[in-house]
């Protein structure tokens, strides 16, 4: 298991290279660094003397990838590439365009990320779960079938509708929750209860739907009518056999997506006022800021890939006959 380890983190390293590349290139291939002077300055009306004095103070004066006019190490150093995008490799985000430390507003912004995310998470799976596992315990009854038609519905709504939907009924018609904003501490909760029960309320459709189709296909094994045979209840049956051995796919999309709570909600965080690393991405975006979009870009695939290794790990703890040499 070490050994798989260790060479998923080495292939990470490689993955984490060719995102840096890919995303570098990408970026330049869009704005030139004389287009994203001017768009710092603002106007097209820049003089050049500017642009030079921008460039300069950015470190985007360099050539982008190879420098021919230095000489030795420098001609791979002394470059646009190596001083901006090669220090997120050894997680050093820089300073964005407008002169602020990326790393600092990164870790400020990460509490406000998981405030919301985290709580969004662990109740959306409880209800997912105990939903499907509700319809497969009533399964070919009017009830099962009621509750299909409702994962159909919530599944083939948008995710913005439930925003829009919940602000304007809990916030303006019952004023039970403000409409956006965040606070710190025990008084955020307010600001957190419908920012939250959207999230749930826009995965329950999809999430049910599919854990319900995982739980119905382990109905159908022989361990299950075999634990039927010894005299089992029902509700036994499903809680301890079949949602056990279903776990494996759930644990695909659930473990793999907790570093990926760290990056907040782009849509939530921007719409109900939460200064997380969602709305960070978004007004960086909006802002063409790229220094900080290369940054969230890398540091989203350095948590999908830790993700994607913690689910391995996982497998082997739900299930010990998985083995990864």
């Amino acid at each position: 298991m070490l050994s798989y380890i260790l060479r998923r983190l080495a292939y990470g390293v490689l993955v984490l290279i060719g995102v840096n590349l890919l995303t570098f290139a990408l970026f330049f291939a869009v704005n030139t660094p004389d287009d994203m002077a001017r768009l710092a300055i603002g106007g097209q009306r820049v003089s050049q003397v500017a642009i030079e004095k921008w460039k300069a103070e950015h470190d985007y004066d360099k050539p982008l990838l190879f420098n021919a006019q230095a000489h030795g190490p420098a001609r791979w150093t002394d470059t646009i590439f190596y001083t901006r995008s090669a220090p997120l490799l050894r997680l050093d985000f820089g300073m964005s365009d407008d002169g602020k430390d990326i790393g600092h507003q990164i870790r400020v912004r990460m509490g406000p990320s998981l405030a919301l995310a985290l709580p969004t998470f662990v109740l959306g799976l409880y209800v997912c779960v105990c939903f499907a596992l509700l319809l497969v315990y009533f399964r070919a009854t009017p009830l099962d079938f009621s509750g299909v038609v409702v994962c159909v519905v919530l599944l083939s709504i948008s995710s913005l509708f439930y925003i829009i939907a919940g602000q304007w009924l809990f916030a303006k018609i019952l004023r039970w929750v403000p409409y956006s904003g965040f606070l710190d501490g025990s008084d955020g909760l307010r600001f957190l209860a419908l920012p939250v029960l959207v999230g749930i309320g826009s995965r329950l459709g999809g999430e049910s739907r599919f854990y319900r189709s995982l739980f119905l296909e382990e109905m159908g094994k022989d361990y299950v009518r075999t634990a039927r045979a010894k005299g089992l209840a029902e509700r036994t049956v499903l809680l301890r056999h079949v949602l056990r051995n279903a776990m494996l796919p759930i644990l695909t999309g659930t473990v793999s997506a907790i570093p990926l709570l760290f990056m907040g909600s782009l849509i939530s965080e921007s719409f109900f006022g939460i200064p997380g690393l969602g709305s960070y991405t978004i007004d960086a975006i909006n802002a063409q800021d790229f220094s900080i979009v290369r940054a969230m870009v890398f540091l989203g695939s350095l948590l999908y890939i830790v993700g994607l290794i913690l689910a391995d790990i996982s497998y082997t703890l739900a299930d010990p006959r998985v083995r990864f040499d």
